[in-house]
């Protein structure tokens, strides 16, 4: 479990990122920031592994908090995936996933090892191995920094943005994989984006944020898409319009629902049917 205390960050200048910020985030379930650009959502993440230091507050993994030690051991227990994969260019990719393993005084060859698994396990062909982050596309740059998050096997994933960069198509098909590894995986992934149907998609608990990181609304995607916090929540999550904005249509094969722009989206059908 990942616990804000109080948390506040103010940068140089007197930008003020984060106030006074509180939160649970439990384990083993997909806690997704979400929120328009600037609105501290990165800052947040950044301060779980001290890329970024607090102002004032505390945050606690588990009950211990994370300045007590260092913090470049810290990071070594925390997987990172950011937007753009940030692959390290003149590493295979291999070598890429390795690092963090490497680093901790694993082997090479066993390093290598867990490196080709991982790569199955995110769906790469093991043939990638020896090519570098150039010879590969957005998408297969993007499972790769999955990989290299996963590698030292943490118990928590960091994620920020990390599919911001790739085309639409791309894009599902690392979700629904992102899904599929955390269904296998049972990671705390704390996930950050401003697209609010990936918050919706992925996340176990979705944090709606306004500027300097204050909360809007804490709850499941059914909670806030059934119970919006204020019409401001309502209109950021669009309830009122799109594929959220779903009426009944009577139609001569029985009724079915419609999205804010007339498409059906399904059909009705009693319980039990």
């Amino acid at each position: 479990m990942i616990e804000f205390r109080g948390v506040s960050k103010e940068f140089p200048g007197g930008t003020q990122a984060v106030r006074d910020f509180d939160l649970v985030i439990p384990s083993r379930k997909t806690t997704v920031l979400v929120g328009s650009s600037g609105c501290g959502k990165t800052t947040l993440l950044r301060m779980i592994n001290r890329m970024v230091e607090p102002t004032a507050g505390t945050i606690e993994i588990d009950g211990e908090d994370v300045s007590a030690g260092s913090p470049v051991h810290l990071r070594r227990r925390i997987g990172y995936v950011m937007q753009n994969s940030g692959l390290l260019p003149h590493f295979t990719v291999a070598d890429n996933i390795a690092t963090v393993p490497v680093l901790n005084g694993t082997s090479r060859r066993d390093a290598r090892r867990r490196a080709l698994e991982l790569m199955e396990v995110v769906g790469l062909d093991r043939a990638m191995a020896d090519r570098y982050p150039a010879q590969l596309s957005g998408g297969q740059q993007q499972r790769v920094g999955v990989a290299r998050g996963l590698a030292a096997d943490p118990n928590i994933l960091l994620m920020d943005e990390p599919f911001g960069a790739v085309d639409p198509i791309v894009r599902a098909e690392l979700q629904e994989e992102l899904i599929r590894l955390q269904r296998e995986l049972d990671k705390t992934i704390v996930f950050v984006t401003h697209d609010v149907d990936e918050a919706f998609l992925l996340g176990d608990q979705v944090v709606i944020l306004a500027a300097g990181a204050r909360k809007l609304q804490v709850g499941t995607p059914s909670e806030i898409t059934e119970n919006p916090a204020d019409d401001f929540v309502a209109a950021f999550i669009g309830t009122d319009r799109g594929k959220r904005a779903l009426r009944i249509k009577q139609t001569p094969n029985g009724p079915v629902l419609v999205d804010g722009e007339g498409r059906t989206q399904g059909t009705l059908v009693e319980d039990g049917a």
